[in-house]
């Protein structure tokens, strides 16, 4: 019978310590004690553990991207960003959707080892416990883009200031006059969409506006989210002058609620999306958004692999956060009769 090789899990579980500690010590971190070393590596003996096969120094060119799905403007952002900046260095990206239905986590992991990948972008915004510890076990450099907006000791991370784009957005209408402003928050689930959402009430606060719970609706970030919410939001007895979305195909759906109530935008109902994608501009009234630099975010994700591959750990632990800004198109202006 072939013997069974252990888990990094079940490493860390014969040490007494967690699986980012053992990811640490296999990976030669130095900020590990000398007795928690010596018990990792006895413990790897006792249980088997082998690890995955660590690629050869000599670089692939090849980076892999495993994203949440790809029917996204979103996902479009990123990718395109990715592939720019990994063709402009000289490598080529794989993608791969992490919903697709024959999608196996370790499945992909094996492919990952066996085409020797210089390094793994993720951009999984809901990535469990469990798909973490998978990915620390991977002997080459991974980089996270926004998990859940914290630094991780076993990875770079990528975010953007969510927060203060949400303040932003709300603010700005605030400026305009707006005092009814309502919100379609993302799942709170995830923790950009939390950050936004406390950025908002952060701006009504310091505004002196009270936060008011029934124009706060929670949606996924899809039309058909943005839609449902705008549709309770809209019904309302007194209505929002104004709403802030927490993406832009949250917005497009709300351009669509609002159109069938005969509600115009932006004189009778200013809006403001977040992401600034494609998409923002070619809705009519083209929005005015939060710019998130996805492609940045992309772009810089790639450098860090390739920096991670020939120099291991060298930024480990670090989270890198790119600035949002404000563009403004023509969806938001002061209310009537102001």
């Amino acid at each position: 019978m072939a013997a069974t090789r252990g888990t990094m899990a079940e490493v860390a579980a014969a040490a007494g310590v967690s699986v980012p500690t053992v990811s640490k010590v296999l990976n030669g971190r130095a900020d590990v004690s000398e007795a928690t070393r010596q018990r990792v590596f006895e413990a790897v003996s006792s249980t088997g553990y082998a690890g995955r096969k660590p690629p050869s120094r000599d670089l692939t060119g090849v980076i892999d991207l495993l994203i949440e799905g790809v029917d996204s403007p979103w996902a479009l952002e990123i990718i395109r960003g990715a592939e720019s900046a990994a063709a402009h260095r000289g490598s080529a990206v794989v993608v791969t959707s992490s919903v697709h239905e024959t999608f196996e986590l370790r499945r992909w992991l094996d492919a990952v080892t066996a085409r020797r990948s210089d390094g793994v972008i993720a951009v999984l915004p809901s990535l469990g416990g469990d798909s973490t510890a998978a990915l620390a076990e991977l002997r080459v450099p991974v980089v996270l883009i926004d998990p859940d907006g914290r630094a991780d000791p076993n990875f770079a991370t990528i975010g953007a200031t969510n927060w203060a784009g949400g303040f932003e957005a709300t603010n700005r209408l605030i400026e305009l006059g707006h005092r009814r402003i309502g919100l379609i928050a993302g799942p709170t689930r995830l923790p950009a969409a939390l950050q936004r959402l406390e950025g908002y009430a952060a701006a009504l606060r310091r505004a002196g506006i009270a936060y008011d719970p029934e124009l706060v609706v929670e949606a996924e970030f899809r039309i058909t989210g943005g839609h449902e919410a705008a549709g309770k939001l809209l019904d309302l007895k007194r209505r929002p002058t104004a709403i802030f979305s927490s993406s832009d195909q949250q917005a497009a759906g709300l351009y669509e609620a609002a159109r069938e109530r005969d509600i115009r935008i932006p004189s009778e109902l200013s809006v403001i999306g977040f992401d600034d994608t494609v998409l923002s501009r070619y809705l009519s009234p083209a929005l005015t958004t939060v710019h998130q630099p996805l492609g940045e975010m992309a772009a810089e994700a790639i450098r860090l692999v390739q920096e991670l591959a020939v120099n291991p750990g060298a930024q480990l632990g670090r989270r890198f956060e790119l600035a949002t800004r404000l563009v403004e198109r023509r969806s938001a202006v002061a209310p009537a009769g102001r």
